[in-house]
């Protein structure tokens, strides 16, 4: 349980970390002309999607599985409140799992942190703390930043989630 505890306290400062490096995005978009503060940062590799690593893999695959398990229920209306903070609650251990153990080179690292940081604002959502009329919304965003990932980063197997939408 201490682990679990651990893991849980370095997805929430990798988050925290996140939000503060992404609080100054929107002056570095308008820089660009963009009004799209993910375009200024997700970017591929000279037109290649970048190279993963095992625990990114892992990880990444982990987060899907989950969204994706949860997706009947919640377009149903019937995924309760427990059963979301239990999703963000996973998807924060999996991103404490590859903050931990995943090692990039320094730019996919950056266009990494960026999918993070989408998957930390579905989680926020999802776990209430964005407001608990909000939860839906978050597997929205966290559906969209795996969408992000897979545009992005070269994952051999990788499903695309079914979204229904």
């Amino acid at each position: 349980m201490k682990l679990h505890s651990a893991t849980r306290l370095l997805a929430a400062g990798a988050f925290a970390i996140l939000g503060a490096a992404f609080a100054v995005a929107p002056a570095t978009a308008a820089d660009s002309h963009s009004h799209d503060t993910h375009a200024a940062v997700l970017k591929l590799d000279d037109g290649a999607r970048w190279q993963t690593d095992a625990a990114l893999r892992k990880g990444m695959t982990e987060i899907r599985d989950a969204v994706a398990h949860a997706l009947p229920e919640v377009h149903a209306g019937r995924f309760s409140a427990a059963q979301y903070q239990a999703l963000g609650e996973a998807v924060e251990q999996q991103v404490g799992y590859i903050v931990e153990n995943c090692k990039l080179e320094p730019q996919a690292d950056e266009v990494l942190h960026a999918i993070i940081g989408g998957i930390g604002e579905g989680v926020d959502a999802v776990s209430g703390r964005a407001g608990a009329d909000q939860r839906e919304q978050g597997v929205v965003h966290l559906a969209r930043a795996l969408d992000d990932y897979a545009a992005h980063f070269d994952h051999p197997g990788w499903k695309k989630l079914e979204t229904g939408h």
